[in-house]
């Protein structure tokens, strides 16, 4: 499907490139979008990962106690209850290394 015409006819080429010109001499920003960089290193993040999987283990086990008395027997129940068993102290205690060299 072609485009839309901005006036009552196709731009030539040097009417579009005279449209390109003005506009970027107006200065109109365009914006552009760029994922911050990550710079911690992977130790950091799995530190920073499991701090959030015990964050959100304690969030689940208010939302378990906290429960309706007619859903404590739901499947919503039991992975609310399988989340809360789960011993992350294992994983907590585990120092990733350093790295090539670095060890």
């Amino acid at each position: 499907m072609p485009r839309r015409l901005i006036g009552d006819r196709a731009m030539t080429s040097a009417e579009r490139q005279a449209r390109c010109r003005a506009a970027r001499a107006e200065a109109v920003p365009t914006p552009r979008t760029q994922r911050q960089a990550d710079h911690r290193s992977r130790a950091r993040r799995w530190q920073d990962a499991v701090a959030e999987l015990m964050a959100l283990q304690v969030q689940y086990a208010n939302w378990l106690d906290t429960l309706p008395e007619n859903l404590q027997t739901s499947p919503t129940a039991d992975a609310l209850q399988a989340i809360c068993e789960l011993d992350l102290a294992e994983i907590q205690a585990i120092t990733p290394p350093r790295g090539f060299g670095r060890d």
